[in-house]
């Protein structure tokens, strides 16, 4: 067995970055950070020991992504090989390359559950998103090859202010489609999308689309629902609690297991395809590299993960009484303040409880 891990420390969902290619050219992709871009992507005998690692370690959820992963000639024996192994193996795709050949294969292989990308409930929206035309019809051409084969999929739905006036009707047709899961990310100043600072979801808007979520999910059923990249959605969740009012909250066996705001470096961790070890899929800040160091000894020991993970020491959100529900966004808080325990900059909640967080 390698390693132990604290409980509240416990690994439960990696996503594995396996190459920086893709067919479409998205506004926002965060595979563009910039960092170990320059180096080669991770072999398949690289991603394997990690794979195998990663089984030894905690068997958590595994996200084969990119880029796009199915691009890459190896990823269904990369799949295959983490099934084996005992991982729960999901993948992350645009859908547009999907067909009825590669269904059957995931299928074969056992794939938990597919995550496919829609920003929209048109082709309009989603292909100015997506800087393709034809990507829209691609993604829901996918969704019916995995329907077909009766594989389980998500819809991640990236939003900025380009579409947020879509986000309703996103929900509705993901909804419509049969999806899981539906996550509403809030696009955060990472890769891409810090060329696009101007069209990032403004605090005021943000705080009402998190209350849109919260009416929505109460009445939800149907399909699980999350908002992501949106920590403070759990702090507007125990103010209503604490207000009376009920809220049953939900778990997808195949989340990252919290029904709580940023689990950054805390329970969930991305790996990039050049072997980089990151806190999330967003923030661009290397805790080690498994080219170097096993990864569980970069989750136990590294110093960003363990900063990460000292949530009383951030700024201003060390001393909120919500702290143990939301935490703020790491990645908000890096780009403007440039450092990982910052102040995340969208939140506009002042916080009564008095910590060892500074303003």
């Amino acid at each position: 067995m390698i390693g132990l891990v604290e409980k509240d420390s416990e690994l439960r969902w990696v996503s594995f970055e396996l190459t920086g290619q893709c067919n479409l050219n998205c506004v926002h992709c965060r595979s563009h950070y910039g960092g170990d871009s320059d180096q080669p992507e991770v072999s398949t005998a690289e991603v394997r020991k990690v794979l195998a690692d990663l089984a030894q370690f905690s068997k958590p959820v595994v996200v084969l992504t990119g880029g796009e992963p199915l691009l890459r000639s190896d990823v269904f024996d990369l799949l295959r090989y983490g099934t084996e192994l005992g991982l729960r193996m999901c993948l992350a795709t645009n859908a547009t390359l999907l067909d009825d050949s590669l269904c059957v294969r995931l299928k074969e292989l056992g794939v938990k559950i597919v995550a496919v990308s829609l920003d929209g409930a048109s082709a309009e929206v989603h292909n100015s998103f997506r800087k393709q035309s034809g990507a829209f019809e691609g993604a829901i051409r996918g969704v019916e090859f995995l329907k077909k084969r009766s594989i389980n999929f998500l819809i991640n739905s990236s939003f900025t202010r380009r579409n947020q006036n879509a986000i309703e009707s996103t929900y509705k047709l993901a909804k419509q489609l049969g999806a899981t899961a539906w996550y509403m990310f809030i696009v955060v100043p990472t890769g891409r999308a810090k060329e696009i600072q101007e069209e990032l979801i403004s605090g005021k808007d943000y705080e009402n689309i998190l209350l849109w979520h919260y009416k929505m999910e109460k009445n939800e059923t149907d399909m699980f629902v999350r908002p992501t990249c949106a920590p403070q959605y759990y702090r507007l969740i125990e103010q209503r609690i604490k207000e009376g009012e009920k809220f049953e909250r939900r778990t997808l066996k195949f989340s990252t297991g919290g029904a709580r705001g940023c689990m950054c470096g805390q329970n969930i961790a991305m790996i990039g395809r050049s072997g980089d070890v990151f806190g999330c899929s967003y923030l661009p800040v290397s805790a080690g590299n498994v080219r170097e160091t096993p990864f569980p000894a970069i989750w136990n020991q590294s110093p960003v993960l363990q900063t990460l993970r000292d949530k009383e020491s951030f700024q201003v959100c060390g001393r909120c009484e919500y702290l143990d529900v939301c935490g703020g966004c790491r990645v908000r808080a890096y780009f403007v303040t440039g450092d990982i325990a910052g102040k995340d900059p969208i939140c506009s909640y002042s916080p009564v409880r008095e910590g060892r967080g500074t303003a």
